[in-house]
């Protein structure tokens, strides 16, 4: 007998807080099917203080639908993004791996345009700055969009330009009337978020120059299913995207998908870059080409993701027993941990391990507390279970030191056990939940 994951036994919160769509968020088509429901959790970057501790949080749906007509893949209950985003605390520079990413994200970008010194580029989601900085100290004219007022502020003040406003066509032509078109407009880890992404793509083309480019990054949903990243599934994540519904998406807008790469960031991500296609009809011959023709990552990948059952169901029913699996094992080795009276603390507090913690079962029975290196989560709780979450020096003191440490954030194992080989000399040890389950 087929195993089908479970249904959510959540109700529905308020209208207010979340509603669901009942159109595909590319296509527009409503043949849609549910092929995994991780129950329900509370929103990932929910952190709370301490005065708020002891106050139970709204869990939301976390159901995952695939769309029959173009294959996206998708949430439905999207949450109303001014509570998501309004107060997010999540900021890039505090991970050294993701600036030395965004460096070489930069280099590759300015080689690949040739840009000139001056050259306008707006980053949508632009967080703290860390990728805007260094076309800034390129020599070009950058500016941020991000609605995480807090974050905004700080980046202005660091020198980033930053708008605390969502990105809306709007607000695209404002910024052309007022600053000019932008040879390159980037989206990173956010064209996912989004529930209108025909918004976003109408205001990328109103922006662009002609030559322009619209560049991207977001989980790729085959490496989502091929390394069992299922904890980047969480209510942020509307799109867990591939290739064929985007090139299909940017036709509709006027828009070509050019590129598609995949890169390591986030366990494994893709890379699309896009241009604007030119008014006049384009013939088979000319489709793709201009100064930045069609390269052939698009299709390859297209051809892998089909190979894969990716715009299928049931590729996903075989990635859902794979997750109970995992979750079996990590279960039965942490009972047996506890059992032997062991203290174990969790290492990272990103997005994911939320639903990592939830549909894993890893709350206050299983973890002490919750280790994170950003300033801005230390002294609050982890949202739902709310575990208190400290500075690393934790590891370190005799009075709170853990046998065992969960890495949470486990993406980053490999610098985050390089960083703290005193605590593996010292005797304990790192548990790496995924992609498989190991003791370092």
């Amino acid at each position: 007998m087929r195993q089908e994951p479970p249904a959510s036994s959540l109700q529905p919160p308020a209208p207010a807080a979340v509603r669901r769509r009942t159109d595909c968020r590319l296509c527009g088509s409503r043949d849609l099917q549910q092929v995994m429901s991780l129950g329900a959790t509370p929103l990932a970057n929910a952190f709370v203080s301490a005065a708020d501790r002891k106050t139970p949080q709204a869990r939301f749906p976390l159901d995952v639908h695939l769309c029959g007509g173009c294959g996206h893949v998708q949430l439905l209950d999207v949450v109303d993004p001014e509570v998501l985003f309004r107060d997010y605390v999540y900021v890039s520079s505090t991970s050294p791996v993701f600036v030395d990413h965004f460096r070489r994200y930069a280099e590759a970008m300015l080689a690949l345009t040739g840009m000139p010194a001056g050259s306008r580029i707006v980053e949508i989601g632009s967080n703290d700055g860390a990728l805007l900085g260094f076309f800034q100290a390129a020599g070009m004219r950058v500016l941020g969009i991000d609605p995480a007022r807090r974050i905004a502020e700080r980046a202005t003040a660091g020198g980033i330009p930053t708008l605390p406003e969502f990105f809306t066509p709007a607000l695209a032509k404002r910024l052309r009337t007022e600053g000019g078109e932008a040879a390159l407009v980037a989206a990173n880890n956010v064209f996912a978020h989004a529930d209108d992404l025909h918004a976003i793509a109408e205001g990328v083309a109103q922006l662009l120059a002609p030559d322009g480019l619209f560049v991207f990054e977001v989980s790729y949903l085959l490496d989502v299913v091929e390394k069992t990243l299922f904890d980047t599934i969480y209510h942020e994540h509307l799109s867990y995207h591939t290739v064929k519904p985007l090139a299909s998406f940017f036709e509709r807008h006027g828009m070509e998908l050019i590129d598609a790469i995949r890169i390591d960031s986030h366990g494994g991500s893709l890379r699309g870059i896009a241009k604007r296609r030119p008014p006049r009809r384009w013939s088979a011959a000319g489709r793709g080409g201009g100064r930045f023709p069609r390269q052939p990552g698009v299709d390859r990948l297209i051809s892998e993701e089909a190979r894969l059952g990716l715009h299928g169901p049931e590729a996903f029913r075989a990635f859902f027993r794979d997750i109970q699996s995992r979750k079996a094992e990590l279960t039965q080795l942490l009972r047996r941990l506890k059992g032997e009276g062991k203290r174990i603390a969790g290492f990272g507090a990103p997005a994911k391990a939320t639903t990592l913690m939830f549909h894993f079962g890893l709350g206050p029975e299983t973890l002490d507390y919750v280790i994170d290196d950003s300033p801005l989560k230390q002294g609050l709780y982890t949202p739902g279970h709310h575990l208190p979450v400290v500075p690393s020096s934790c590891l370190y003191e005799a009075s709170r030191r853990p046998d065992e440490v969960l890495i949470l954030a486990w993406n980053f194992a490999e610098p985050i056990m390089q960083a703290h080989r005193k605590f593996l000399d010292a005797g304990g040890h790192f548990i790496v939940p995924l992609p498989r389950v190991e003791v370092r």
